[in-house]
């Protein structure tokens, strides 16, 4: 690939070269780099990352096409680490999770994943027979042996003073290695494929500020042995277990006599790579329905989960309108819940559609139909398909935990001909804003996708669904 062969040598040149010759450590992922293209004009930054006048390299393209590039002296983003710090241990500071006896929960495509903090991982499957029975298809990944994993034998106070003497684990997130600590959980269900030994999972608790426990992803990394990582506010406290971005070192490279600003070949890849971000299907403004706009902010670091073809998380604000006019107009389709990262975003108006759209400034909004809403349609996939699901309470009765509802009758999918359709799932999901939702997507087979709404605003009509999963504004 000629094109970003310059790159490639930069990099691998960065990684043995530095200020007066010395090699440095082996190129790894937390230590980003970015290759700049300034031309003839270049100012150096003042702050950050350090730069000397005779710390650089000549690299010539297989074009002949010459370039002096400038390498930062790097740096891991460790240096502001706080040694002295004698607040609680990760394990103290996980405790009161643990003690809540609070579970998280993840909906896949087809196994719903259950984690009870301190007790057990499930994963089931629930289905509705003949008879409206629910035949519910489970396996347990772990389960905790002690009672109180955090404080009896001192299985807490031992394992931090084990990493307190040892290097703190890490897990490569989105790019970044994040530091996490791991809770082993054995004795779950039989192994058919490993001569009937339990399964076993590790639990990696990994640092958010504005995260509620959520499962971020579940791996099978072995046979029967597994991976779950859960986002969690608690650790934060702790200055080793915070997230923090790595300085993103800048390579400077100036075109000398003869040479391009930036390489020619690596111009045609950029453009190439812009052809393929192009839609499906280019929709005029005057044709998207006229919605009413809402305003929204970001208030956590947007993720990707798992390793389906496409999943995108997000939370919002949405606007503070009193619940009760809120909920009227939700279930009206004329309050719109949006989400989604990245370059698609999403839009759902219950009872209306699901689209997924991209904003651009020159070529304005591309949208695509994912589903539309049919009650006929919805009632039909609801007798082969659960449209709710219950959770037992402790005293004995059951509340409605999750409703399912399908659009069919999207646009046409240029992969399988077929229109293109989406479930969603529609949670209670309690939060610390009364005003809040979380979107996330994802396309377990092509164009069949699935779409997950979690708010407190769901909260308060789950337990008027019918059998069909249908809501209605309370009494």
């Amino acid at each position: 690939c000629p094109a970003p062969a310059l790159l490639c040598g930069l990099l691998a040149v960065v990684a043995a070269v530095a200020e007066g010759g010395r090699a440095l450590p082996q190129l790894s992922d937390d230590i980003p780099f970015r290759v700049n293209w300034p031309g003839t004009e270049l100012s150096l930054p003042t702050t950050g990352v350090l730069y000397k006048e005779d710390n650089y390299i000549i690299m010539t393209t297989v074009d002949k096409e010459k370039y002096k590039c400038l390498l930062p002296l790097i740096a891991s983003g460790n240096e502001e680490e706080e040694k002295d710090y004698k607040g609680p241990t990760p394990g103290e500071l996980l405790e009161p999770l643990f003690k809540q006896s609070s579970c998280s929960y993840r909906i896949e495509s087809y196994w719903t994943y259950e984690v009870c903090h301190g007790k057990h991982i499930r994963q089931y499957h629930e289905e509705k027979e003949t008879g409206q029975k629910i035949n519910i298809q489970e396996y347990y990944l772990g389960n905790m042996i002690m009672k109180n994993p955090l404080s009896e034998s001192g299985l807490s106070c031992g394992y931090d003073l084990f990493l307190s003497l040892t290097q703190i684990p890490t897990k490569n997130i989105e790019g970044q290695m994040t530091p996490y600590y791991p809770v082993e959980l054995g004795n779950g269900t039989p192994c058919s494929l490993r001569q009937n030994r339990p399964r076993s999972s590790t639990v990696m608790y990994i640092c958010h500020p504005e995260a509620k426990h959520e499962i971020l992803s579940v791996a099978e990394v072995t046979t029967c042995e597994y991976e779950v990582v859960i986002l969690t506010p608690l650790l934060c406290n702790h200055p080793k277990y915070r997230f923090r971005a790595s300085p993103v070192n800048d390579i400077f490279c100036q075109s000398l006599p003869g040479s391009p600003l930036k390489p020619h070949n690596l111009e045609q890849l950029e453009k190439q790579q812009e052809m393929l971000k192009m839609p499906f299907r280019r929709v005029k403004e005057e044709e998207v329905p006229s919605m009413k706009e809402e305003k929204f902010s970001s208030i956590h670091k947007p993720v990707a989960v798992g390793s389906h073809q496409l999943l995108t998380v997000g939370t919002t604000h949405i606007s503070k309108l009193t619940d009760e006019q809120l909920i009227k107009e939700f279930l009206s389709g004329s309050y719109c819940f949006h989400g989604g990262v990245g370059w698609w975003k999403y839009e759902f108006c219950y009872g209306k559609y699901v689209h997924q759209y991209h904003e651009d400034k020159e070529s304005g909004k591309t949208s695509v139909v994912v589903g539309t809403w049919s009650k006929e349609e919805h009632i039909e996939w609801s007798r082969k398909n659960a449209a709710r699901t219950f959770y037992l309470r402790e005293d004995g009765t059951q509340t409605v935990r999750m409703v399912s509802h399908f659009y069919g009758n999207g646009d046409v999918c240029d992969l399988t001909d077929k229109p293109r359709q989406v479930t969603v799932k529609l949670k209670c999901k309690e939060s610390d804003s009364p005003h809040a939702v979380t979107i996330y997507m994802l396309e377990p087979h092509s164009c069949q996708y699935i779409l997950g709404v979690e708010s407190p605003v769901i909260c308060k009509i789950l337990d008027t669904a019918d059998e069909y999963g249908l809501l209605s504004v309370p009494s």
